[in-house]
């Protein structure tokens, strides 16, 4: 049965594990939904992890909405979630519910996320209003690196700790139904997701989140130029594909593949008067 963020909610009143991780394309979305995760976020890490670029900014509306179908496609059970692109919600709540509605309407999710705590909180309003799921997202918000200094731990000092609460309970207040928590001490997580009623979702926050996320990429190991401290590396598939894709480049070379086994045949009779 498909996954709604009623569901979700019901899974943090009954204090089961909320299991996220992201997805970009058919295939892969097909195996983390046949796996049971119950949320895939076609995340704007996209930029990086799949296009290549140094940060999640040059990543348009267009790249998201293109992964997002495709994710769609292979996702049947889990809330496939849009990760609204840098700068196509922070200019004015108008701006943000037509993104987000094309994100729905085009791209086919079920809900977007987007980054920035009490200041997002009218945006927020304004999109659930409209009828969209909103996931909030605070912490280290990637598409702020610039202004934050790098991949940080935020909320380190009383101060901090205090302005990200208070972004928290205005995300919920403004009706997020549920808030990513990322690079944010374990015991500022944990107090925050005990105030919230709606569901906290960890990434480098330790383990009292009501839920986890990783990059796909990160976790199976295949990429390769930055591994956050945060990730476990679950497998690791740049060094098996390398080494296929080496086996499959000197079988070419050699003329071991392919072999009669790998091609079509036909009665050879037929062939006679050509």
């Amino acid at each position: 049965m498909p996954i709604t963020i009623n569901k979700i909610q019901e899974l943090k009143n009954a204090g089961e594990k909320i299991v996220m991780l992201t997805a970009y394309d058919y295939s892969t979305a097909k195996v983390v939904d046949e796996a049971g995760a119950h949320l895939i976020l076609v995340g704007d890490t996209l930029g990086m992890v799949i296009l290549g670029y140094s940060t999640t900014i040059p990543v348009t509306m267009e790249d998201m909405l293109h992964h997002i179908k495709a994710v769609v496609r292979g996702a049947k059970n889990a809330l496939v979630i849009g990760d609204m692109p840098f700068m196509t919600y922070q200019t004015s709540p108008k701006d943000a519910l037509r993104n987000a509605g094309r994100m729905l309407k085009e791209g086919g999710c079920q809900a977007i996320k987007l980054e920035g705590g009490a200041i997002m909180a009218e945006t927020t309003r304004r999109i659930v209003g409209s009828g969209i799921p909103v996931m909030g997202h605070i912490g280290l918000t990637p598409q702020s690196i610039h202004q934050l200094g790098g991949h940080r731990v935020q909320g380190k000092t009383s101060d901090a700790a205090k302005r990200l609460l208070d972004d928290a309970l205005a995300l919920e207040q403004a009706g997020a139904f549920a808030i990513v928590l990322e690079l944010v001490p374990i015991e500022l997580a944990r107090l925050i997701t005990g105030r919230l009623r709606i569901p906290t979702i960890g990434i480098g926050a330790g383990p009292y989140c009501d839920g986890q996320v990783l990059v796909i990429n990160d976790m199976l190991g295949l990429y390769t130029d930055f591994v956050p401290k945060h990730t476990k590396l679950y497998a690791r598939m740049a060094s098996t594909m390398k080494d296929a894709v080496s086996q499959y480049c000197d079988e070419v070379k050699s003329g071991a593949f392919p072999s009669d086994e790998h091609a079509a045949s036909m009665d050879e009779s037929l062939l006679k008067d050509l």
